[in-house]
């Protein structure tokens, strides 16, 4: 009887494919395990496990797997049900999801390689040069990579020439697979055992009388041994004492050392320093917790809403020592790698080497190490903090999932699929282990207080700061009447000048918060109107001073600052608008005595940027902070007396249903970096309508009535959290074709599906890399059924895929577009 195995590809293609094994391989093979197969004509892939059976596929021939890569199951149960959850709701392929969990580690690929076959038969006169140039390396290595053709010849399209030199009989193509992961291996010395007593010690030290080297090196040791009684790393053992490789080679040649390799971590934490137990709770915390307790009794989602500053960080930690005494895993969810920073320094303290740390700035083979700790259930892995691809982690008993800043749009992945949101992933990996969840934020989102409300959370709230701190004063800065008086100076009012100052002199630091990176994001000719646009998309290029480069944010594309307007000639160029470089230079040129630092994209991309940047802040290295949207997210500085925006209009104006709410937080959450301990902080916004309703609601911190308006309008308008929304996006070169393409996909949902269809209509930047965009919003209400409607889509795709004109349109989904 013949065996057959299921398994999911990382490719994105909604079915499973089918291969044949042995019944030895049938019996070893579990659901979860990594084999490598054949797929197309010669690749080789990783592949998921997904069910053995004895049914041979009806359209194919099954081929044989290639290997299988593990002893036990990589994936747990419910890790793959999870898994599938995700892949159905948001509309994508299992395989999709199995790419964006998986560390590129543990994805093993295979690589082509080129191996020589007659060389000394080979014709020369017959090759082109660059082909000469391949055999020439052939003769003096026996197998060649892709890149280390493309390195020899300086091309960057090698396949014809390589399908050259097969045809010719000069090589042959081979698919082998190579193991990505290296574990940490670090040396350790140790005195061979027969200079353990004192007297083969003494007869030691005589032998070595003629190599003060040698003996230098001994006396080395036996001075670092007595003093810490642990292993001694041979590297740190040569940069203490100052002894060479040499003299530490020929002492263990002669077997008076000894040498030895252990694997370990990349990274590690010390023991922690504090008891979570010494925690004291005020009043209003002890009232939150009881309410989160009772939300968890109730088998409920708890939403902690704090104010800022209010010590929500104080319970979430009460609450992991609770899951942590109850030998359960917790995993902690932050929106942005930049607060893990800050809250590792704060978690370490008191769980010390407990911790792991999970996020993209993480080297491959760290990832594969946090991985293999979680699935293992490490005592080195017990809290898990991550931005959102934690919730891909293979825990097997997970007790609590804290969402801290759960408001933030940072939790929802745009691309690629899976288009998932952290925060309701999470919502339902919790639900799958039967662990407690606990969301939590001082400006929580619509959907989640709306759930409150209604009873399906349950709700705890902290409304005032901890030890009785006030809330920061906000004053709002009307630039109209600043600029009739003639009282800015450059992008700064009077009033914010005056504020810098005062802040400055008490020696307080200072956080000014703008949404927008680089220079200045328009660069335009004053005579003739011309603004350099982007070759591949419809949008501007920003102007990037420090690089004095002009960069497209949306595709990458660069290019030197200009001289001159490349549509009339004239050197009449002038930038319109300001970002943080600009706010950074008037910066220095108002206060040259302060020292100005930038957070945003572009002074964050190493692995230790955030962390040098908060680092220096926190020791009042920097006095005034300049960022985007990075500053807002729940850091937490104690020295701040003073918040800045820039310009409050450019967040409100923005053409979304969700502006608003998105003002609100981002300002209340900038707000709230401001007087954290016993000073009252000041915040101070400057805008052209200082009379706007949710600049006033902001300034009374009136979380209450912002909530009540934006449910009203939303309920009128057919938005979240009263409906569904599915945003459908069609992308393609050729703007007719697409076109056509998205009327008939609209018609046709708008034939088949009972909810509102708004679309297509084209987004406001139309083209992004050199494709246009349509988009097709539907509204699901709650009485319709979103699996129903989603069924519905898919089989409309069906139909769509089978049109031939439209093979090149692309067709993206955004479940709960936010």
């Amino acid at each position: 009887m013949q065996h057959f195995l299921d398994v999911v590809l990382p490719i994105p293609v909604e079915r499973k494919f089918t291969y044949r094994i042995s019944p030895g391989e049938a019996e070893a093979i579990q659901s979860g395990m990594r084999v490598a197969v054949p797929f197309g004509k010669a690749k080789i892939y990783t592949a998921i496990a997904y069910a053995t059976h004895t049914v041979p596929p009806a359209a194919y021939e099954a081929k044989e797997i290639h290997d299988l890569l593990d002893t036990s199951p990589l994936l747990h149960p419910l890790q793959l049900k999870h898994w599938e959850w995700i892949a159905s709701y948001y509309m994508c392929t299992l395989g999709e999801v199995v790419r964006a969990a998986l560390p590129g580690s543990l994805l093993l690929e295979s690589e082509t390689q080129i191996l020589a076959d007659n060389l000394d038969r080979v014709d020369h006169k017959t090759l082109s040069d660059d082909e000469f140039l391949v055999v020439e390396a052939l003769h003096h290595q026996s197998v060649l990579q892709i890149k280390d053709v493309m390195g020899i010849t300086g091309r960057k399209r090698i396949l014809p020439l390589i399908n050259g030199l097969v045809q010719k009989g000069v090589v042959q193509l081979k698919e082998a697979l190579h193991e990505k992961y290296t574990p940490k291996i670090i040396k350790y010395l140790k005195l061979h055992p027969k200079y353990e007593s004192e007297k083969a010690l003494e007869g030691l030290l005589e032998d070595l009388q003629r190599a003060p080297k040698q003996t230098k090196a001994v006396l080395s040791y036996f001075g670092r041994w007595g003093l810490e009684k642990k292993p001694i790393q041979v590297a740190e053992f040569e940069k203490e004492s100052g002894v060479s490789k040499g003299v530490l080679k020929a002492l263990v040649a002669r077997q008076v050392f000894e040498e030895y390799q252990l694997q370990t971590d990349r990274i590690q934490y010390a023991p922690r320093e504090k008891d979570p137990g010494t925690i004291q709770l005020n009043e209003l915390q002890e009232k939150a917790l009881d309410a989160i307790v009772r939300s968890f009794n109730a088998k409920k989602i708890g939403l902690l809403h704090g104010v800022t500053s209010s010590g929500k960080t104080e319970l979430y930690i009460t609450l992991i020592q609770d899951a942590l005494d109850r030998g359960k895993q917790v995993l902690y969810l932050l929106p942005e790698i930049a607060l893990t920073t800050q809250l590792i320094g704060r978690l370490k303290k008191y769980f010390g080497n407990q911790v792991a740390v999970y996020h993209s700035r993480y080297t491959l083979n760290e990832r594969v190490e946090v991985w293999r700790n979680v699935s293992s259930n490490n005592p080195k892995a017990q809290v898990v903090i991550g931005a959102r691809s934690a919730i891909f982690l293979p825990f097997s008993n997970l007790g609590l999932v804290v969402v801290d800043e759960e408001h933030e749009q940072s939790f929802k992945q745009f691309d690629p699929a899976p288009r998932y949101h952290a925060r309701d992933a999470a919502m339902v990996l919790a639900g799958m282990h039967g662990a407690n969840c606990l969301l939590g934020s001082a400006t929580p989102s619509i959907e989640s207080y709306q759930n409150a409300r209604n009873g399906k959370y349950g709700l705890a709230e902290i409304p005032r700061r901890f030890g009785e701190v006030l809330m920061p004063e906000i004053r709002l800065v009307d630039l109209k009447e600043s600029h009739k008086k003639k009282q800015m100076q450059g992008h700064f009012s009077e009033q914010l000048v005056s504020a810098i100052r005062q802040t400055l002199a008490r020696k307080d630091q200072i956080i000014l918060f703008q949404n927008r990176r680089g220079f200045a994001p328009v660069l335009e000719c004053t005579t003739c109107g011309h603004a350099v646009q982007c070759p591949n998309c419809d949008v501007s290029l920003t102007y990037h001073q420090q690089k004095r480069e002009l960069r497209c944010h949306y595709c990458g594309y660069h290019m030197a600052m200009l001289l001159s307007c490349p549509a009339c000639g004239n050197t009449t160029l002038d930038t319109k608008g300001f970002g943080t470089e600009q706010i950074q230079q008037e910066l220095s040129e108002l206060f040259p005595e302060a020292k100005v630092a930038r957070m945003d994209l572009d002074t964050t991309r190493g692995k230790y940027g955030y962390h040098k940047l908060i680092a220096a802040f926190e020791a009042m290295e920097t006095d005034i902070l300049v960022g985007t949207q990075m500053v807002t997210k729940g850091l937490d500085f104690r020295n701040v007396g003073l918040v800045g925006i820039m310009n409050a209009d450019s967040l409100l104006n923005f053409p979304d249903y969700r502006s608003h709410e998105r003002s609100f937080q981002l300002m209340v959450q900038v707000a709230g970096r401001a007087g954290r301990t016993e000073k009252r902080g000041t915040v101070l916004i400057q805008t052209y309508n200082p009379y706007h309703r949710i600049l006033q609601q902001v300034s009374t911190h009136d979380y209450s009535a912002f909530f009540t308006d934006q449910t009203y309008e939303r309920e009128q308008f057919h938005y979240p959290p009263h409906v569904k929304i599915i945003k459908i996006t069609l992308k393609d070169r050729d703007f007719n074709k697409l076109n056509a393409a998205s009327d008939w996909f609209a018609k046709s949902l708008k034939n088949v599906l009972r909810a509102q269809v708004l679309g297509p209509e084209y987004p406001t930047i139309s083209r992004i890399r050199n494709l246009y965009l349509k988009n097709i919003l539907i509204k699901l209400s709650a009485g319709e059924g979103v699996y129903k409607a989603k069924k519905s889509i898919k089989r409309i795709q069906q139909s769509f895929d089978a049109i031939a004109n439209f093979k090149s349109v692309r067709v993206v989904y955004n479940v709960d577009h936010i």
